[in-house]
């Protein structure tokens, strides 16, 4: 089976926004469990993580 350009762009964007989803779900879950205070939201804790770490820079 030979694929045309389209397609296979298609299929490559599809993997590739499948990834990135599960990146940040991941990634959403880790600060949540290990970082996020008690009554936080995931963003606030990421934001307050990357206000640390500018601090520290």
């Amino acid at each position: 089976m030979v694929l045309g350009e389209k397609t296979a762009k298609k299929w490559y964007k599809a993997t590739e926004d499948t990834a990135v989803k599960g990146y940040q779900a991941v990634e959403d879950k880790f600060v949540k469990t290990f970082f996020a205070k008690e009554g936080e939201t995931v963003e606030e804790a990421k934001e307050r993580l990357r206000a640390q770490k500018t601090k520290k820079h």
